[in-house]
Formats: C-alpha cells, sequence, structure tokens
C-alpha cells in the first residue's frame, strides 16, 4: 500500500449519526469541530466532512432505510451503548476544552484528570453515545 503524497491527514475517521444535522452542530460547539463540507439531500446529510486542526471526521446520516454500508454498522444505542473504535483529539488546552464540552452538555465518562504518561484528559459521550477522547498529550510529541 502506497500512502497519499501531499494530504493532511492520512486516517480520517467516519461516524453515522440519526440527526447528522444536530451532530454536526453539536461537535463544532462542544468539541470544536469545524465545517469543511456538508452535503444535503433533503434532511439528510449524504456527506459532510469536518475539520479539526489538520485531522478531519467524515458524517452521514444513518437512514432508515437500510443499505449494504448499514448492515456492517451500529450505532451506540443499538449496541448497549458500546464502542469498538473512538476518536481521540489532541488540544492545548484541556481546561478549556473540558469546560467548552461540559457547557454543550457532554456526558462525562471519565472527568479530567492528569495521565500517567503525560498531559491531562477527559471522556465524553455525544448526544448519540458515540465516546470521544479529549486531551492534552500529544503521542506525536
Amino acid at each position: 500500500m502506497t500512502l497519499a503524497k501531499n494530504t493532511k491527514s492520512a486516517v480520517i475517521p467516519g461516524m453515522r449519526y440519526r440527526d447528522c444535522p444536530a451532530a454536526i452542530e453539536w461537535l463544532c460547539k462542544a468539541l470544536g469541530f469545524e465545517k469543511h463540507a456538508v452535503h444535503m439531500e433533503e434532511d439528510l446529510v449524504m456527506h459532510a466532512q469536518l475539520n479539526f486542526g489538520n485531522g478531519m471526521i467524515m458524517l452521514g446520516s444513518a437512514q432508515k432505510k437500510q443499505n449494504d454500508y448499514a448492515r456492517w454498522t451500529a450505532m451506540p444505542d443499538e449496541v448497549g451503548g458500546r464502542e469498538t473504535r473512538s476518536v481521540y483529539l489532541v488540544v492545548d488546552d484541556c481546561d478549556a476544552a473540558y469546560a467548552q464540552a461540559k457547557a454543550a452538555g457532554a456526558e462525562m465518562v471519565f472527568d479530567l484528570e492528569e495521565k500517567p504518561y503525560g498531559g491531562k484528559g477527559f471522556t465524553c459521550r455525544d448526544p448519540e453515545g458515540y465516546l470521544w477522547h479529549v486531551g492534552s498529550y500529544d503521542p506525536w510529541g
């Protein structure tokens, strides 16, 4: 496999949301994402890209009508709120990020704490149940 040249991020997580427009607004407000592109058909998000620094996530609406992709995925509430993957966001000021997420109504799964490997961090759940790890530890640093 050859890596893409001149890309900002070679790993881009993808997620589905039942109310994807609301999820996009919440992710921007609570966690500081910025809209890069949002493609809608009626009230469904067909494809969206949200930036976080030099990282990105891609989103789409979880449609009631099952498609080929949907049979391989599940929403957190369909599997007891558990996750098989999660996303980590690297921030400079973890205290401010924690306050911002709390103010937006994020459910804190693990409160803000000093990590034994360095930095501070917390884990929260978004309104549709996905886990978000946020911390000042930079694995590249």
